[in-house]
């Protein structure tokens, strides 16, 4: 039964649900009154408590590692040996129905005419999977010629309801109620010569999710029934050294605790097979123990441990084997010891069992296989490579209005380094393969190349080592970076980002304090509080980790077992789908840029995407919340699945709009007196630049709302006005650091004179990247997500369709998981482009004659400066996530046998390798294709200065 819980079927915690506990009873009730029949014990299932991965530890008894969490979405066949296998060669029929991830891993394993997988992504659907179960298990069960000899049922309903609604929900005890009226039916069905055992390959959390590592992740329930001859016949336990318990929280009660893996050796020898060949768990000692001398469990500890150190001898001896010298002398002692005989009768058992214990210890701690040589070269690259980010930021910054012949010289350089390393690669190769165990060609290739291009770039472009570099150096980055060594800092970091954000912005705040004019003095600290009251009211929305209990409360959520949105949220869910497109036009209209493109757009086409992304999650809570009643479900499903393809379809109408139009301007006539000119006014004239991109931007804003649930949709909403307001803080002290430039460069006939004042505007500066680099981080966290695969929000795969259909389940699945790191990449050319007319500005250039002194004045086009910045700003952004890759990355590895590396560090290096695919994704597609689309139709309206 996928994601049965332990305390789902025993004796459940205070306090206890009405809704998943004391529903699936059958298991505790035979074991209470037949004792030597049926044993139920907690199994802890080794994380990543994701299906294929348990599949794979279940068959082959060995410890999948959270990298093999991949797989679970393409997984390929098992080529280890395993049960399946052992069954194969020894001529034994197995059968199957369920989950069709089997089928990925055995393909061959099952009998034709005994085989019926079911789709296994479609958490939407509660019930299909399991009636086809029940209906090809009974006919099997009550045939009288028993055509199989082993066979696998995998019930899905528990899973996909705790997926769709939470363990707390009626659903659950439907489905539970359901569930233990199969074991009854096939406790009824099997025969005497038959063993039933029913586990979860995996628990869940108390929202319902799975994939980490937390207590009610990793703790499955495991139930072993006989109906005819008992599985113990002896009146004594076994020996108390073989048993553990444990206790769970919210329980006074000990219960029998084992690994998950334990079942495999335990069932091959039940079976009369042999052990598969990398098993590393344990028999459990009360399916052998027959009499008070134990013989058949002594035999089968025996059998077990020479084939755990059979598989340790052959590992030792393999070029991974190095990773066995620190726990190799513990693990040979351990062996020595089960070839002494005590005279103590319980210790001869118990021998056994410790060295098998003992083995399963070391292979946890180091059975991920580090190189680390190739994890030294890869930080490496990271290393070099972000020093080659900040030369490139110096740069671009010191070529100023010539940024582009600077750049179309390093980036030929940067070519011919990436084919010289090339190079380098295949020759280092060639020479040293012999004392480079574990690298190939391709490895070298993939170190040389952007090492050399990088190191190109930092010899012919150094960075920019003044001390006036050095005073503005990124501190709130270096501590966000450092942060990463600490396993509290890193699942704390949804906390700590909107710290580091408001702190970001008060130094623009302090210049609004200093303004010269009062008009700039209100709007700096008038946006600025208008940023800081958005951030925090967006820290209020929150999913908890396991690590931060009981310090967190879940606010996404209605509760934290049900993931259904609050009710404050449902009721502002359609206001603020509707508020946001007029947010985005009031501040359009501060410039008067709301005209053009934008009159159409926003009330035509992002309005309507908006409100029916809105109304979609609406009504998929009401049909989870069955508040209609089942009846209307398929009427439901119809409708909301109309309502997300119309809010796609509109908003990608709305980017082929913007395409043919990306104009937000108005010309109005001013009728003068009879014999003078008319007066042309270009209404939106200063905001040329930036209010197209914006409403490019808003594209992308409409598919990412669609795809994030109602809490998310409003965080989103706070995220855009934060955002703006960002914006028009970066412009008002853009403007008064030109006031100060002028006021301290010119002289006062200067200041009155217009040609003079046309300069280029002071360049963008690092610190203005920042808070909306953090503001990207900020809204990834609170919209539901976190560092852990069990926050992926796996509802969103069924937005376009009813079921899993590729590949627009991944499409969605990713645009709900990264696409708040996406709108704030793709939102970093407007800290360039907002509020920039398109004047052509005047730029100081080099005398030409040696005798001159005073330098000349060249006439510079309107679209230089801001393609320019906007490139700025985009390696800025890259900067920045590449430096917290470079540090989770650093961590990950210093701390790769720390407890917490696969819970912790390992995730968080996972996001930050997105977070930089992501951001270099957005400010690509941001430049490349939206400032270069703006800037040339602007160009042929006011024409290009050369």
């Amino acid at each position: 039964m996928h994601s049965q819980t332990h305390s789902q079927a025993c004796y459940p915690p205070t306090p206890e649900s009405p809704y998943h506990h004391n529903i699936l009873t059958l298991p505790r009730e035979l074991t209470a009154s037949h004792p030597k029949h049926s044993y139920l014990f907690n199994a802890y299932a080794d994380p990543p408590t994701t299906t294929l991965q348990r599949i794979k530890g279940l068959t082959t008894g060995s410890l999948p590692t959270f990298v093999d969490v991949g797989n679970n979405f393409g997984g390929s066949s098992i080529a280890e040996d395993s049960i399946m296998t052992q069954l194969r060669l020894a001529g034994k029929k197995s059968a199957f129905m369920g989950d069709d991830t089997w089928m990925s891993v055995f393909p061959d394993a099952f009998e034709p005419n005994m085989t019926f997988p079911y789709d296994s992504f479609n958490v939407e659907d509660l019930h299909t999977v399991d009636e086809g179960v029940i209906k090809h298990l009974f006919p099997l069960l009550e045939d009288p010629s028993k055509p199989f000899d082993f066979l696998v049922g995998h019930f899905l309903g528990v899973d996909h309801v705790g997926h769709r609604v939470g363990p707390d929900h009626p659903s659950m005890k439907a489905k539970l109620t359901q569930m233990n009226d199969v074991l009854k039916r096939v406790v009824d069905s099997i025969d005497d010569d038959t063993l039933l055992v029913v586990l979860g390959d995996h628990g869940m959390d108390r929202s319902g999710d799975h994939g980490g590592d937390g207590v009610f992740e990793t703790s499955a329930a495991l139930w072993v029934y006989s109906k005819g001859p008992a599985i113990s016949q002896a009146h004594i336990p076994p020996p108390s050294g073989l048993l553990r318990y444990t206790v769970f929280p919210g329980t006074t009660v000990r219960h029998r605790n084992i690994q998950q893996i334990d079942i495999l050796p335990t069932l091959s020898l039940l079976l009369g097979l042999p052990i598969p060949f990398n098993n590393l768990g344990t028999v459990i000692p009360e399916l052998f123990w027959r009499d008070r001398k134990g013989t058949e469990l002594l035999s089968a500890l025996e059998i077990n441990a020479a084939q755990v150190k059979a598989y340790l001898d052959t590992y030792r001896f393999s070029p991974s084997g190095g990773e066995l010298d620190d726990s190799w002398k513990s693990i040979e002692a351990s062996w020595a010891a089960t070839k002494a005989t005590s005279s103590i009768h319980d210790a001869n058992f118990v021998k056994y069992s410790n060295f098998n214990w003992v083995a399963l210890a070391a292979c946890r701690s180091i059975w991920a296989q580090f190189n680390p040589l190739l994890m030294g070269v890869g930080l490496a690259v990271l290393g070099i490579s972000l020093l080659a980010t900040w030369s490139i930021w110096s740069g671009l910054s010191a070529a100023g209005n010539k940024w582009d012949a600077w750049l179309g010289v390093h980036l030929a350089l940067c070519l011919r380094g990436l084919a010289g390393g090339s190079v380098v690669g295949v020759v280092t190769h060639l020479l040293l393969a012999p004392y480079l165990p574990g690298i190939d060609a391709l490895d070298c290739v993939l170190f040389f190349s952007p090492l050399i291009s990088s190191l190109i770039v930092i010899v012919t472009s150094p960075p920019d080592m003044t001390l006036q570099a050095f005073k503005s150096t990124p501190v709130l980055l270096i501590l966000h970076t450092l942060a990463f060594f600490s396993n509290s800092f890193t699942f704390w970091e949804d906390r700590i980002a909107p710290f580091l954000l408001v702190s970001s912005i008060v130094p623009s705040l302090l210049t609004g304090f200093t303004a010269p004019i009062s008009r700039l003095r209100y709007r700096i600290i008038g946006f600025s509080v208008l940023f800081a009251a958005c951030v925090r009211a967006m820290a209020i929305s929150t999913v908890c980790r396991e690590e931060q209990q009981p310090y967190c409360h879940v606010t996404f959520y209605a509760s934290s077992s049900l993931p259904s949105p609050p009710l404050l949220v449902l009721i502002l869910g359609i206001p603020a789908a509707v508020g946001l497109p007029n947010v985005i036009a009031r501040f359009l209209r501060i410039t008067r840029s709301n005209v053009g493109v934008a009159r159409s757009f926003i009330p035509l086409l992002l309005c309507p995407a908006l409100i029916a992304g809105a109304a979609f999650w609406i009504i998929e809570w009401a049909d989870s919340a069955d508040i209609l009643g089942h009846e209307w479900s398929s009427l439901l499903r119809i409708g909301r699945t109309g309502l997300a393809r119309l809010a796609v379809g509109v908003a990608l109408g709305g980017g082929f709009l913007w395409w043919a139009v990306p104009i937000c301007l108005d010309f109005e006539t001013d009728e003068t007196k009879p014999g003078h000119k008319r007066q042309v006014n270009v209404i939106g004239y200063a905001n040329a630049f930036g209010s197209p991109y914006l409403i490019f931007w808003s594209v992308a804003l409409g598919l990412v709302y669609v795809s994030t649930q109602l809490t998310g949709q409003v965080v989103l909403g706070l995220a855009t006005i934060a955002l703006l307001s960002w914006l028009e803080v970066v412009d008002s002290v853009r403007d008064v650091r030109s006031m100060e430039a002028q006021f301290m460069n010119a002289t006062p006939s200067m200041l009155l004179n217009a040609d003079a004042s046309a300069v280029t505007s002071p360049p963008i500066r690092f610190v203005e990247v920042v808070p909306l680099a953090l503001l990207g981080i900020h809204t990834f966290f609170s919209t539901g997500h976190q560092s852990t695969i069990s926050s992926i929000q796996w509802k969103s795969a069924f937005l376009l369709t009813p079921s899993l259909t590729y590949p627009w389940a991944i499409v969605t699945v990713v645009l709900n998981s990264v696409g708040p790191l996406f709108l704030m990449a793709f939102a970093a050319p407007l800290l360039a482009l907002w509020n920039r007319a398109p004047v052509s500005n005047i730029t100081p250039v080099s005398p030409e004659k040696p005798g001159d002194t005073k330098p000349d004045q060249k006439l510079i086009a309107p679209d230089v400066q801001v393609k320019g910045e906007s490139t700025l700003a985009a390696v800025g952004y890259m900067a920045y996530y590449a430096t917290l890759l470079l540090g989770t990355a650093v961590s990950a590895a210093i701390l790769r046998r720390h407890l917490m590396v696969w819970k912790v560090f390992a995730p968080r290096f996972m996001v930050g390798v997105l977070g930089v695919l992501v951001a270099d994704a957005g400010v690509i597609l941001g430049v490349g294709v939206g400032v270069e689309r703006i800037t040339y139709r602007v160009g042929r309206m006011f024409g290009k200065t050369e």
